[in-house]
């Protein structure tokens, strides 16, 4: 949308923006105690742009996007994790101690952060007074209204530090920096919002903020709120002109509103000020934000060289030390890249980053296994030959090896040239990840000249970075393979004592069936017991089969036709319903058709699935409650046709927990038997395609919804015989005959 200049393009994709290091101390507790909520944690990011911008690009950036774009903080911090959180945190955080990148500004920014604050509380409190439906929307979008003029000042330097230092009147800062630089600083904001694909409301509350009255009533709502907040921020007293614009915005009822707004919003921005130790204010609205603005930059010796040198040692000693501990906490290889492409953009300001790693024992370099990178990268392999390529020299020669070497014989390789298309780039930069002495891969880096030259200093902190990005996913694939090894020992162990219970409980079980057999024989033919005798037969059956897979999920077994769920029901009740219902009291009703209803699922998971909800109902009810079996026929769902096999009744009712274990197993170990039978419900309804349903209330009952998919036996068309005709095979209707 806008042609920015060079620098402040690379100034924005960098995200070099200041945060001040009280609240990125406080921000790093706060991770660290398991105590703190999201929402807290959200409270605290809001109160610096700088952080806020950082966190708002990551959650949106195309590696965590899934759908539409986060433009909460609090959905943005939960999208992230705290890991990721503290990782972001900690770059900064360092980064703002140990950055002695030469023109650095070093300037209070006291007061740009207590006006930002003051627009942002005043935005939310106008989005509340006028019934904004998203009130943090309009927090953020004041919270980052001036955005772009730190991003101009890290970018641009002196001449930008004098022309905020001269100038008196902050509206008619946009006319000039366009005519000195080409581009405002609601400009600079809006592009950056854009570059994060938020919406474009959004971007225009930045973009707008300096518009005139008579432009401003034309805009949306978010716009409007945050320019009014803005206004009001700058203004000593409610003036007529801006109490007639309000009321003709958002119809406000008289100044007097406006006013008591401005003053809560002032009174929140300076307790925030006073607990980020942001001092020396006497009040935090309609000051000028940069009128001690000192920007110098000092002579240079040969001693401040030393010092600088070695501060760049100490400094990424300390850099890369807690990043280390970072990344060790991650629990996968697609978390740690994630939280090294994101590292190496806040320390290095390196916004393109891809892998090759080391995946056979000839050490050849893939990207094959590695998502969200350019396709180029997954469709290649590097051999470790010299001079093939700046990865295969990096690897080789243990060093980091970029396009802008200073070489005799400039390398030039056709794949290097790809991939610097592909980060569209000038250049590469490309760092070996050497590992226990071994190179486990190399980590390629979109650059330009500029970038080359300003990293000169970094060389050995990016040589330290790519050393503990191999030592991070090496360690992160030993703990992978410890814990294989440790479950399959414990499978096995498993595995043989299983053998030996199964073993032992078979005997038992085998001679209870042999001796049911021969009852069977001795008992007279007239006996009306036999129909008792074959369903004990079919549950000795299945208990065996049980037992043999030791408590597992029985695997599904082939379905060659479909049985009756009312007989089913009907031998269940025959066997369990006086132990389970009748010997505590506990009624028992069924309804269901005459006609058999025929479902198509295996015979002993159901069993397995209404025997457990049974036994849920036996031990919650109590004498005198009753349960309701009903069965319906034609149960339509989601378009498909279902038997539906319903349970209700009058009991204290399930709670959330349990009910919730029916469709997740629980997290923990249950002290009984109730979470566990219903967690084993849902794994064998799930494996059957049966969808359940469960509502409960306190006091009232449950009632639990079982919907069985329905057998249809599909009929065959019979073939005409020579010489017959179709109507000839038409079945016969009631007035036809033979």
């Amino acid at each position: 949308m806008y042609k920015l200049p060079e620098p402040i393009i690379h100034a924005i994709e960098s995200g070099k923006v200041p945060s001040p290091p009280q609240l990125l101390l406080r921000l790093l507790q706060m991770v660290d105690d398991e105590r703190t909520t999201m929402g807290e944690l959200a409270t605290l990011v809001e109160q610096d742009p700088g952080l806020a911008t950082r966190i708002l690009s990551v959650a949106n950036s195309p590696a965590l996007t899934r759908g539409s774009e986060l433009r909460s903080l609090e959905g943005c911090l939960v999208a992230l994790g705290t890991r990721l959180v503290r990782s972001i945190a900690t770059c900064l955080s360092i980064q703002s101690l140990f950055d002695r990148r030469a023109g650095t500004p070093a300037i209070d920014l006291s007061r740009f952060w207590s006006h930002s604050l003051l627009v942002a509380e005043i935005s939310r409190g106008l989005a509340s007074a006028t019934g904004y439906p998203h009130p943090e929307e309009a927090y953020l979008g004041g919270l980052l209204h001036d955005i772009g003029e730190l991003i101009l000042l890290s970018a641009l330097g002196e001449p930008y530090a004098q022309l905020l230092a001269s100038c008196s009147d902050e509206n008619a800062l946009p006319p000039i920096e366009t005519a000195q630089f080409g581009v405002h600083h609601g400009e600079i904001g809006t592009w950056l919002t854009e570059q994060w694909h938020l919406d474009s409301m959004f971007a225009d509350g930045i973009l707008f903020h300096h518009a005139s009255p008579e432009q401003i009533v034309t805009a949306t709502a978010l716009p409007q709120l945050v320019w009014l907040a803005h206004a009001l921020a700058a203004s000593e007293e409610i003036s007529p002109e801006l109490d007639l614009l309000q009321q003709k915005l958002f119809a406000m009822a008289g100044s007097q509103n406006l006013t008591q707004l401005r003053d809560q919003a002032e009174a929140r921005t300076r307790l925030i000020a006073e607990a980020l130790d942001l001092h020396g204010l006497e009040k935090v609205s309609n000051i000028r934000v940069w009128e001690k603005l000192k920007f110098a930059t000092p002579h240079k010796t040969r001693e401040d060289d030393a010092e600088e040198e070695l501060s760049a040692m100490i400094g990424g000693m300390a850099l890369l030390q807690p990043l280390q501990q970072d990344l060790f906490t991650l629990e996968s290889d697609a978390e740690v890249l994630l939280s090294l492409r994101e590292s190496a953009r806040i320390l290095f300001d390196l916004n393109r980053v891809a892998f090759l790693l080391c995946t056979s024992p000839d050490g050849t370099l893939s990207g094959a296994s590695i998502g969200r990178q350019p396709a180029v990268f997954r469709q290649v392999d590097i051999p470790l030959h010299e001079n093939h390529s700046l990865l295969s020299n990096a690897a080789l020669q243990r060093q980091i090896c970029s396009s802008f070497d200073a070489t005799e014989t400039p390398l030039v390789s056709l794949i290097d040239i790809q991939f610097a298309r592909a980060f569209a780039t000038p250049g590469l930069l490309c760092i070996p990840m050497i590992a226990r002495n071994r190179v486990t891969g190399v980590m390629v880096c979109g650059l330009s000249q500029p970038q080359h030259a300003r990293l000169a200093r970094r060389l050995p902190w990016l040589l330290n970075f790519g050393r503990i990005a191999a030592i991070s996913l090496e360690t992160l694939n030993e703990a992978r393979s410890y814990r294989q090894q440790a479950e399959q020992e414990a499978s096995s162990r498993f595995t043989r004592q299983a053998r030996r219970i199964v073993h032992e409980a078979g005997n038992p079980l085998g001679i209870i069936k042999s001796y049911l057999m021969i009852l069977d024989r001795k008992l007279p033919e007239e006996t009306g017991v036999r129909q008792e005798l074959e369903i004990l037969t079919e549950e000795i059956d299945r208990v065996a089969s049980i037992v043999g897979r030791m408590s597992e999920i029985p695997a599904e077994r082939p379905i060659a036709d479909g049985h009756d769920i009312g007989e089913v029901v009907n031998e269940l009740l025959l066997l369990y319903r006086e132990p389970l219902f009748d010997e505590k009291g506990i009624r028992v009703e069924t309804s269901q058709p005459a006609e058999p209803l025929r479902v198509l699922c295996e015979r002993d998971s159901l069993k397995q699935i209404l025997l457990n909800l049974w036994k849920n109902a036996s031990e919650a009810l109590t004498s005198g409650q009753q349960i309701r079996i009903s069965l319906t026929d034609h149960v339509v769902h989601n378009g498909n046709t279902y038997i539906q096999v319903r349970m209700d009744d009058n009991g204290p009712g399930m709670s959330e927990t349990a009910m919730r274990s029916i469709h997740h197993a629980p997290d923990i170990p249950s002290t009984g038997k109730r979470g566990i039978g219903l967690s084993i419900v849902g794994e064998l309804a799930s494996r059957q395609g049966i969808p359940i349903t469960c509502r409960s209330q306190a006091g009232k009952g449950t009632s639990i919804a079982l919907l069985l998919p329905k057998f249809v036996v599909e009929a065959t068309p019979l073939k005409p015989r020579p010489g017959t005709s179709d109507t000839a095979l038409r079945p016969l209707s009631g007035t036809e005959t033979k």
